[in-house]
């Protein structure tokens, strides 16, 4: 007699076969760690950026994906991107920028840009494909899911870091409420990283310590209990599992992943 549990097909845990994602911000750092962890787990990825060149060399890189041209601060743009598609199962809010100063050296301009690019981006986007997020379950069976890419940031006061720290709160409280307005048709959770080592980090050295720059990278690495700073796939690997059906109890909670630095 044929024993069944050795015919069965070994299946792959955390596979995103036929589901379709978008992931913001995502030709470079952790975005496009994202896109690539989802594509390598069966899911058609559209890869949107504003650098929608850089974005459609990436996505000429991996399997099942396609560049979008995403300026996330406009309703425009989302509007177009969003009557080009049909169906959206995974949304990735990676789009974001960076900011040094304390209140008193963060000017008006500087605070509204962070509150564009980092908050009413999110907003923005969520909105625009909600409709999509929304209709997915009737399709697959299976919940909308949003990832945010939050920040420790958001969750502790760090100096020098007044706006960041302020909009990337916003994104953590967004995404509790979202999973309260929602609970039974999307699943949303947000990631939470340490410092990661991306251009993002790298633009931040040469632009405000040029001249310290090592000094400083080991500062950041030192503020981390584990004594390193995080790898983008670290952080992709966390949305890939929260998308998964393996994920599906999951929903309005933050995950960290900073090295310790939260715990300390």
């Amino acid at each position: 007699m044929k024993n069944s549990q050795n015919s069965d097909p070994i299946v792959q845990p955390f596979r995103l076969d036929g589901l379709h994602a978008l992931v913001t911000g995502a030709a470079s750092g952790i975005g496009a760690a994202t896109a690539r962890e989802l594509a390598s787990a069966g899911a058609h990825v559209l890869v949107a950026d504003i650098n929608v060149i850089a974005a459609e060399a990436f996505a000429a890189t991996l399997p099942n994906a396609r560049a979008l041209h995403l300026d996330v601060t406009s309703p425009n743009s989302i509007a177009a991107a969003v009557a080009r598609h049909t169906r959206l199962d995974i949304l990735v809010n990676n789009a974001g920028i960076g900011h040094v100063g304390s209140i008193e050296a963060t000017e008006p301009e500087d605070f509204d840009r962070l509150l564009d690019v980092n908050v009413r981006s999110v907003y923005l986007v969520t909105r625009g494909f909600l409709p999509l997020l929304l209709a997915a379950q009737a399709e697959t069976g299976r919940t909308g899911c949003i990832v945010n890419i939050a920040s420790v940031a958001g969750l502790v006061g760090i100096k020098q870091r007044f706006a960041y720290c302020t909009t990337k709160g916003a994104v953590v409280a967004m995404t509790r409420q979202l999973a309260v307005e929602y609970p039974k048709t999307l699943r949303v959770n947000a990631v939470c990283p340490g410092t990661v080592e991306t251009p993002f980090v790298e633009g931040y050295l040469e632009k405000f310590h040029k001249h310290n720059k090592e000094e400083v990278r080991a500062d950041l690495r030192a503020r981390q209990p584990i004594g390193r700073l995080g790898q983008p796939e670290e952080i992709a690997s966390m949305v890939r599992y929260l998308a998964s059906s393996e994920a599906a109890f999951i929903t309005g909670s933050l995950f960290n992943i900073d090295g310790g630095w939260t715990a300390a």
